[in-house]
């Protein structure tokens, strides 16, 4: 797994029209690469929060989903992407992504500072089986901290979804 407060691992994925993408491409903006999914609910849910916060943060932040499930057909992807005005899809058809950041679940997230340094790994907030009502939301914490100079605390949590399907 990638440790916090050292580079992120670079990567170049096609996005859902076959363009190439690189997570280098996007050194001096804050990343959120988050591994997505067009079925799992709690994805959907994320997108509904995060699409909006996006908007908020202007140029200075952009959000990298992956889809990285082998079940998820890219018509299916697609349909999903639009619907929730996400303004681009990777790709990840080998999970070879989801495999180097030992991504776990949809979402699993992480976010990369301006210098390309893993800041925060985990959860998109504090939403569990127990605990439907979120409290607390880690993502939108961690991308204010480094927004504002500062490190995310926490900088690291247990992500919770769906499992990425791999086969």
């Amino acid at each position: 797994m990638p440790e916090l407060n050292r580079p992120a691992p670079d990567f170049e994925l096609p996005d859902l029209d076959g363009g190439f993408h690189r997570l280098s491409d996007f050194r001096g903006r804050i990343v959120i690469l988050i591994f997505w999914s067009a079925e799992c609910p709690q994805a959907q849910r994320v997108d509904r929060a995060l699409v909006p916060a996006l908007a908020g943060w202007g140029r200075d932040v952009v959000l990298l989903p992956v889809a990285a499930n082998a079940n998820e057909p890219l018509e299916a992807l697609r349909d999903a992407s639009i619907t929730r005005g996400l303004p681009i899809v990777l790709h990840d058809a080998e999970r070879r992504v989801a495999d180097l950041y030992e991504a776990a679940t949809t979402p699993h997230v992480f976010v990369i500072g301006r210098d390309g340094i893993l800041r925060y790994r985990g959860a998109f907030d504090n939403v569990t089986f127990r605990q439907r009502q979120a409290t607390q939301s880690y993502l939108m914490d961690a991308v204010s901290s480094l927004l504002d100079g500062r490190l995310p605390d926490p900088s690291e949590t247990q992500p919770y979804g769906c499992a990425i399907v791999r086969q």
